[in-house]
């Protein structure tokens, strides 16, 4: 669907009302609508009369892609056998996501999760890296620390993993967008 035929349906136009409030043809909308690209004065026109900006008459319309909760699941699941080495916990959702096609929010937010988790793991153990060295504790506290760690992200990938399965949407999520 073109933009401006989304445009003109969301303000239940119809090609004939568009026509008569901009004073653009009928034909010229039809044209635009099928594919070709408004220009110069039309396109003010079109977007001054629908009040949405010209740019956003140019994009084009993404066709939905079909979201295969299966493969989102997959994607989900591939940081598991990858907890214990943060970046290919990040790698191989990234693969599966882009040679699937599955490039949708759910998938982007499941890698988005992933990156952020390995990024507060490391500066968690850091951290307590630095603290064990000031305090003295023994090393054992270190391996404890990376089970902690690792249990922590496979907790988060059966918990989103148990939501995909029941209502198609992640229970731990970020409200913010990394990739």
């Amino acid at each position: 669907m073109s933009k401006l035929k989304s445009f003109r349906e969301q303000q239940h136009l119809t090609q004939q009302e568009l026509s008569e409030n901009s004073g653009v043809s009928v034909r010229t909308i039809q044209r635009i609508e099928s594919g070709t690209e408004p220009k110069g004065q039309t396109l003010k026109i079109l977007a001054a009369t629908l009040n949405v900006k010209e740019e956003e008459l140019l994009k084009k319309s993404e066709t939905p892609v079909r979201e295969n909760f299966t493969i989102i699941k997959i994607i989900n699941f591939s940081s598991l056998p990858a907890t214990i080495f943060p970046p290919a916990n990040i790698l191989l959702p990234l693969l599966i996501m882009f040679f699937t096609k599955q490039s949708n929010s759910l998938t982007r937010q499941i890698v988005n999760l992933q990156i952020f988790w390995s990024i507060c793991a490391f500066i968690i153990f850091m951290l307590f890296n630095f603290m064990r060295s000031s305090y003295s504790w023994s090393n054992r506290s270190t391996l404890v620390m990376m089970i902690l760690l690792l249990l922590s992200n496979v907790f988060i990938i059966l918990i989103n993993a148990a939501e995909i399965d029941k209502n198609q949407r992640l229970r731990i999520k970020l409200n913010f967008s990394i990739i």
